[in-house]
């Protein structure tokens, strides 16, 4: 899959159907204000769920920078750096989780 293509579809997944708490995450504000046409609270919510168990908070409001710059996340991926490379099997791992439990 080609980096855009697996952006698009980690964008797509970022767009919850779980129910949301008070205080929105990093994550589901970001969502939130994202203008995807399938963004509600529901989806935000949900995508923000998983979020918090399976991405460190510091790792939450770097992939929430990804819905306004993709182009920061595609840096990313490519990145060299060890501590990206680990960042970004977190935020697969995190995509993978969100499209099982909020794609519906």
């Amino acid at each position: 899959m080609t980096k855009h293509l697996f952006l698009g579809a980690i964008a797509a997944l970022l767009i919850p159907l779980g129910s949301a708490p008070v205080l929105a995450g990093p994550i589901e504000s970001a969502c939130m204000r994202s203008g995807l046409e399938a963004a509600n609270r529901a989806l935000c919510g949900c995508i923000q769920n998983v979020a918090d168990q399976t991405l460190r908070r510091t790792d939450q409001r770097r992939a929430a920078k990804f819905f306004r710059n993709p182009d920061m996340a595609h840096k990313v991926w490519i990145s060299k750096s060890a501590a990206d490379d680990a960042f970004w099997d977190r935020y697969k791992e995190f995509g993978r989780i969100a499209e099982a439990n909020c794609a519906r």
